[in-house]
C-alpha cells in the first residue's frame, strides 16, 4: 500500500508501472508455445534463372580476375596450399570458379544447433525460418529514461525479453552495447550474462583469437560437454563482416577460422553499400556480396570440410547526396530478395 505522503505524480507513475507490468505477464501466458515457424508460401523470386546464372558468373570472375583481399597469413598459406593464386605482398587470392563450387558444395545445406537446453534446437534449412534480437545498437530508449547510451543492466534486461518471449529464437550479439564495461572483458561478461538468463542459441564476436576461444569453452562448459562433444555438431554461431570492397580482415577471419574448425557455425554477411563500397546498382552490389560471401565460404570449407556456414547478406544503399547508409528502402528490401536466390541457387542457408 502505498504511504500517505507520497506524491500524487509518483503514485501515478506506480500504477501505470503496476498495470504495465500485469499486461505483460498476461501477454506471456497467452503466447504460442515455444515452436519455431516454417515458411507455408514459396519464396519471392524478382529475377528469373537467366539472371541469377549472371549474377553467379559475375562473382565467379570477379573471384578469378581482380580477387578478393585476405588480410589473414593463415587464410593465405591455406588457400595456397589448395592451388588459388597467392599474392603475399598484397594479400590478393584469385580463385578457380571450378575450385570454388566444389568448396560451396561441401557446405551443410541443413544445420541445426542445440543451446544447453536442448527444448530450444533451432533449425537453419529449407522452409525453417528463425527470429533474433538486434547486434549491437549503442544506445537504449525507455519510457522512464528516455534515450542514453547502453548499461549492463540494460543489456542483461534485452536478455531477459528474448527470454521471455518465444518469437525470439535465438540472441545474436549485443542487444545493446553495455558502454559502461571494459571492452576488454565486455565479451566475457555479455556472454556470461547470456548463458546465465537465456537457455536459447547464443552468438559471440569473432574480434580475434582469446574472445572466439573464451566464447567456445564457456559455451562448452555451460553446457556440460566434453571437448569431443562440442566439436562434433553446432552449440552456437558467429557472425563475420566482409571490410567491402573485395577484402576479409584479420580478426573476423581468425575467428571464422576457429569456429569452422571446431564444427561452430559461421554467417558469412559482406557489408556492401550501394554507392558507397559497392556498386550503386543493386545487381552490381550483390555480384561483389556473393563473391565477398563464396570466396570466405570457400575458405571454412578448406578449413574443415562440412563446415556449418551460412550465406548472409547486408547489401543496402546510401543517400546519394548526404553519403548516408539507408535502411529499410525499397532497393534493401530487393536486394535481400535476390540474395535469397543466390543462397538458393548454392542450397546454402540464408540469413536476411
Amino acid at each position: 500500500m502505498l504511504e500517505p505522503d507520497q506524491p500524487t505524480s509518483k503514485r501515478l507513475s506506480k500504477r501505470k508501472r503496476n498495470a504495465a507490468n500485469a499486461s505483460t505477464r498476461s501477454f506471456l501466458a497467452d503466447q504460442l508455445d515455444w515452436a519455431p515457424p516454417h515458411y507455408s508460401d514459396p519464396p519471392i523470386e524478382p529475377i528469373d534463372a537467366d539472371g541469377v546464372a549472371a549474377i553467379h558468373d559475375a562473382s565467379m570472375r570477379v573471384l578469378e580476375d581482380i580477387g578478393i583481399l585476405f588480410l589473414n597469413d593463415t587464410a593465405l598459406d591455406i588457400l595456397a596450399k589448395e592451388g588459388c593464386s597467392v599474392d603475399y605482398s598484397t594479400k590478393q587470392v584469385r580463385m578457380d570458379r571450378d575450385w570454388v563450387m566444389q568448396q560451396v558444395a561441401k557446405a551443410l545445406s541443413h544445420i541445426t544447433i542445440t543451446p544447453r537446453n536442448p527444448d530450444r534446437t533451432i533449425t537453419f534449412a529449407g522452409r525453417h525460418f528463425n527470429f533474433g534480437q538486434v547486434a549491437s545498437p549503442p544506445n537504449v530508449m525507455d519510457i522512464d529514461h528516455g534515450r542514453r547510451p547502453g548499461t549492463r543492466t540494460d543489456f542483461q534486461n534485452f536478455i531477459k525479453l528474448a527470454q521471455s518471449y518465444n518469437c525470439i529464437h535465438f540472441s545474436c550479439g549485443y542487444p545493446v552495447e553495455p558502454l559502461d564495461m571494459h571492452p576488454s572483458v565486455r565479451h566475457l561478461d555479455c556472454l556470461y550474462d547470456k548463458l546465465v538468463l537465456t537457455d536459447k542459441v547464443v552468438h559471440a564476436y569473432s574480434l580475434g583469437t582469446e574472445r572466439i576461444e573464451d566464447a567456445m569453452e564457456m559455451v562448452r562448459i555451460a553446457a556440460g560437454l566434453t571437448h569431443e562433444e562440442f566439436d562434433a555438431s553446432p552449440r552456437m554461431f558467429t557472425n563475420i563482416n566482409s571490410t567491402s570492397p573485395l577484402k576479409h580482415d584479420w580478426p573476423m577471419l581468425d575467428g571464422a577460422m576457429r569456429m569452422a574448425a571446431r564444427g561452430q557455425m559461421v554467417v558469412i554477411s559482406p557489408f556492401t553499400l550501394a554507392g558507397a563500397m559497392a556498386p550503386v546498382t543493386i545487381v552490381g552490389a550483390i555480384v561483389q556480396q556473393n563473391a565477398e560471401a563464396l570466396g570466405a565460404i570457400a575458405l571454412l570449407q578448406s578449413v574443415r570440410a562440412g563446415a556449418p556456414v551460412m550465406y548472409g547478406a547486408f547489401t543496402s544503399n546510401v543517400d546519394m547526396k548526404t553519403g548516408a547508409p539507408a535502411f529499410g528502402t525499397p532497393e534493401y528490401v530487393r536486394a535481400m530478395q535476390i540474395s535469397g536466390q543466390m543462397a538458393r541457387h548454392y542450397n546454402l542457408p540464408f540469413r536476411a
